[in-house]
């Protein structure tokens, strides 16, 4: 039976399908010229950030462990913790293990840890600009359904306060954010004359612990809807969305500061302004400080590639015993730690070197091992850690100059 969804299901994604030819075939000439137990280790790592990035967000981590279990892959996996803030040509993640036995998932490990590294260090680079004002991620309409759960999984851990999508809601286990569509005021006009009735339905409707915000752009000036709402709901009233289209959109600062105080004049002191539609991390600088929450979608469901690629640095000698660092040219070869100091001073050397911190204190190692080929997962961190790490580290650059440094030391020391 044909698919519903051009979509591979789990089953393809575990059995290695999901790749690109060139391991397929890379495999079968190996095991034909004797060469199936050589022993490698592969770093996973990001020699350049896009532009204008001064860090990126480390996520993805889980789903390749997991990937790593059902495919039943006997390998070891050292990685830094899953929402770690990184810089590049930081190793990231390293498989050891004969290299044809994980030679296929290459692409699917490749393919999770960048779309989820891309999409939480956009979230991140948002959040990180709203900081301590709301950040919602409305961008699954921008996406296929099927992923859209995996989008939200990343925006959240990045730092977003929430997710629309139903589905993606119930995974991460917390509560769908979202107000009401303009088509409900375009039904109620239609049928009742009268949009603002949609307002008051709303109200009567909805359970009473779903904060009432109301979309305040659909019909007449922001200004005035909003003060409609406010006198039509009263203190029942939480919030106005403001969602103008770009084509009437003009400021949306003075739009903000018009509505905020004819709001305030009226003596609805409390109501909050909510802003979506084509938002950015321009934009949340330019009204943080007028607005109490943003729904971003697009910016963050479609953000710049953190282009993380996987490279062979060290195999294994069996007449000497040792690994040997050993990749291709543009590279940095052998396994490697990276330590970091505090202001997000991070040091790359061999594994095993060791490091002082400027100020004398023991550095934190972050390559750990996370999974072992006899003992399986290691570690198990949920979303919600994931995100609080994220969110721990955003302030402590807001508190230093929002620049992440690594220094290669070659010898440690």
């Amino acid at each position: 039976m044909e698919r519903a969804f051009a979509v591979a299901n789990e089953d393809e994604v575990i059995r290695g399908e999901v790749t690109d030819v060139y391991f397929v075939r890379t495999v079968d000439v190996l095991k034909a010229a004797g060469l199936d137990k050589v022993k490698v280790r592969a770093e996973f790592h990001v020699m350049n950030l896009p532009k204008d990035y001064e860090w990126a967000v480390y996520t993805g981590l889980s789903e390749v462990l997991e990937l790593v279990k059902r495919a039943g892959l006997k390998v070891n996996v050292y990685s830094m913790p899953e929402g770690t803030v990184f810089q590049a040509k930081e190793p990231l993640m390293v498989i050891e293990g004969n290299y044809i036995d994980f030679a296929v998932y290459e692409t699917p490990i490749l393919g999770i840890l960048r779309h989820y590294s891309s999409i939480s260090s956009k979230a991140a680079r948002v959040k990180y600009r709203a900081m301590n004002k709301q950040c919602l991620f409305f961008g699954a309409r921008a996406l296929h359904p099927v992923i859209q759960p995996m989008a939200d999984k990343a925006a959240y851990m990045g730092g977003c306060d929430g997710v629309a999508n139903v589905v993606g809601a119930r995974l991460l286990g917390i509560p769908a954010s979202g107000t009401m569509p303009h088509a409900l005021m375009i039904v109620f006009k239609a049928i009742k004359k009268d949009h603002t009735l949609a307002w008051v339905w709303f109200d009567k409707v909805v359970s009473g612990n779903i904060p009432r915000i109301v979309l305040a752009d659909t019909f007449l000036d922001e200004r005035e809807e909003a003060l409609m709402a406010a006198k039509l709901l009263g203190d029942r009233l939480s919030g106005v969305r403001l969602d103008t289209p770009s084509s009437r959109r003009g400021n949306m600062r003075a739009i903000v500061e018009e509505v905020k105080w004819t709001l305030e004049l009226a003596g609805y002191r409390n109501v909050k302004i909510i802003v979506s539609g084509g938002l950015d991390e321009e934009t949340i600088v330019e009204l943080s400080d007028l607005v109490d929450s943003f729904g971003v979608g697009t910016s963050i469901a479609f953000p710049p590639s953190v282009d993380i690629s996987m490279d062979i640095v060290e195999y294994y000698d069996e007449e000497s015993g040792k690994w040997v660092p050993l990749t291709k040219r543009g590279k940095i070869p052998g396994f490697k730690q990276v330590y970091r100091c505090s202001g997000f001073r991070d040091y790359v050397t061999p594994f095993y070197s060791t490091v002082k911190c400027p100020d004398g204190s023991e550095p934190e190692a972050l390559i750990r091992k996370v999974y072992d080929e006899s003992e399986g997962v290691l570690v198990n961190t949920k979303p919600s850690d994931v995100r609080d790490r994220v969110l721990a580290q955003l302030s402590e650059l807001k508190k230093g100059n929002g620049s992440v440094y690594t220094y290669l030391i070659p010898s440690g020391g």
